[in-house]
């Protein structure tokens, strides 16, 4: 979600070395003018990353081309790394809510399966429609903020596929099935970027071998379920390479 610093932004000193920021200030937009303009703000540095990567993007490009001061533009990011932070919060914003919405109807085993899959294909899609969404990625690579905020994330998301599995299944271990739903999404996502800059039918192949490991391992309790009712009963079809 967006979070914008209520106390004004330290003005920008000149002697050529920026001050660091722990934790940058973005300026409050309390007026309808101040919105809009932080909204064209935050339209230009999509195009700039769009077209150029996160790496090249520049605050005098981006004052530029909103017809603003640079003065202007550190009253509301202090830096490119608070533009980048604040784009991230926002696809994540959306991102969350989806999953949150997919997860949270998910009352049995054909549900789990069948809203993780099209959750993970959703997110496929979006990733190789939106190019951006990797220039943001790359960009949060290089900042050990923006990162936490990327870990953060998988964190929430996790814990709402946490949630649907031990609704689901339960009996299952609280930790071990916690740990497990973290552990996914965070490989998810490295598993997305792993497969947008691959070719596209080797990406695809990797999206659909990382879709069928995680699956397996969310849908493990059926599983073994399955097979100790088959054990229970006395079936011969019992396959002892089964795990």
């Amino acid at each position: 979600m967006l979070f914008f610093g209520e106390n004004a932004v330290p003005k920008k000193t000149t002697t050529g070395r920026e001050q660091p920021f722990s934790e940058p200030a973005r300026r409050t937009p309390t007026q309808q003018r101040s919105r809009e303009r932080q909204e064209r703000i935050l339209a230009v540095a999509t195009q700039l990353i769009a077209s150029k990567g996160s790496d090249s993007l520049k605050m005098s490009e981006i004052a530029e081309r909103s017809e603003i001061s640079i003065g202007s533009l550190y009253q509301y990011f202090p830096d490119k790394s608070s533009v980048i932070r604040t784009l991230a919060e926002r696809y994540n914003a959306e991102s969350r809510r989806c999953i949150e919405a997919a997860l949270v109807a998910v009352q049995d085993a054909h549900g789990l399966r069948a809203a993780y899959s099209d959750l993970l294909e959703q997110y496929y899609d979006i990733v190789q429609a939106e190019p951006v969404m990797r220039d943001i990625w790359s960009g949060m690579q290089a900042d050990k903020q923006l990162l936490a905020l990327e870990l953060e994330e998988s964190r929430v998301a996790g814990r709402l596929l946490a949630d649907a599995m031990l609704r689901v299944f339960p009996g299952s271990e609280v930790q071990q099935v916690a740990d497990t739903a973290f552990l996914i999404w965070q490989m998810g996502e490295a598993t997305m970027r792993l497969a947008i800059t691959c070719a596209p039918e080797e990406g695809r192949r990797l999206f659909e071998a990382f879709k069928r490991i995680s699956l397996a391992e969310i849908m493990r309790p059926e599983r073994l379920h399955s097979l100790e009712s088959l054990i229970g009963s006395g079936s011969s079809e019992v396959d002892p390479a089964v795990d």
